[in-house]
């Protein structure tokens, strides 16, 4: 089972999602996507949350607005954090998560401690927590196959974006080939270098003549 909460309007259209249990966790931690963001209550069990965010966005992209959301969100699931005030936030890309075959079930580390980033949430706002709340909805979704669908997206956009750089590649080349040609008729038909009729006649010679010169 996994939670899935809408962020408020005004932060934009953006998924907050948890797993139930340690163990659905596991899943969301094997299965996530590059778009997600990772938050935890630092130093105290809670709930794993994660935030979508949109394509080509990172977590610079993340707003105040949206990211006391999902501290609320990490809070109010934290049964110590959720009584403490003045508590800290962690998140990072899911892509810096670190999971080993030696951690117990829901537990997970860091590839790159510095890419974590920590809020302070000084107290429960219930405002936030009941508006999240209301806009709950339970789901059981194949996380795999969710997967492999972004990823065979993924790799459709690559190929295609390969194909557009050989084309545009081509094209280019095409172009120089059609303006280095257009540059040596040019050279060709210089002026000072060509000889016309009237030179012939003022030489006095005749167009025989001139060829058997050439000859």
């Amino acid at each position: 089972m996994v939670y899935y909460f809408k962020a408020r309007p005004a932060a934009g259209d953006y998924v907050i999602y948890m797993g139930l249990d340690k163990h659905e966790n596991e899943d969301l931690i094997k299965y996530g996507l590059p778009e997600d963001i990772w938050f935890h209550v630092d130093k105290l069990s809670s709930a794993h949350v994660y935030l979508r965010l949109n394509k080509g966005q990172t977590i610079d992209s993340i707003t105040s607005e949206l990211l006391e959301d999902c501290a609320q969100l990490v809070k109010a699931n934290s049964i110590q954090g959720n009584k403490l005030n003045n508590i800290d936030v962690v998140y990072t890309p899911w892509l810096n998560l670190k999971k080993t075959p030696a951690m117990d079930v829901g537990q997970v580390g860091f590839q790159n401690p510095r890419l974590v980033r920590t809020t302070r949430v000084e107290k429960r706002i219930n405002e936030v927590v009941n508006r999240l709340n209301k806009t709950k909805v339970e789901r059981t979704p194949d996380l795999k196959a969710e997967r492999e669908v972004h990823n065979a997206a993924e790799r459709a956009e690559r190929k295609a974006q390969i194909r557009e750089k050989n084309r545009r590649v081509e094209l280019d080349r095409i172009e120089k080939e059609k303006q280095a040609e257009i540059r040596s008729y040019k050279g060709l038909m210089v002026s000072d270098k060509m000889t016309s009729n009237k030179d012939i006649a003022s030489k006095g010679k005749s167009l025989q003549e001139m060829e058997e010169d050439f000859m």
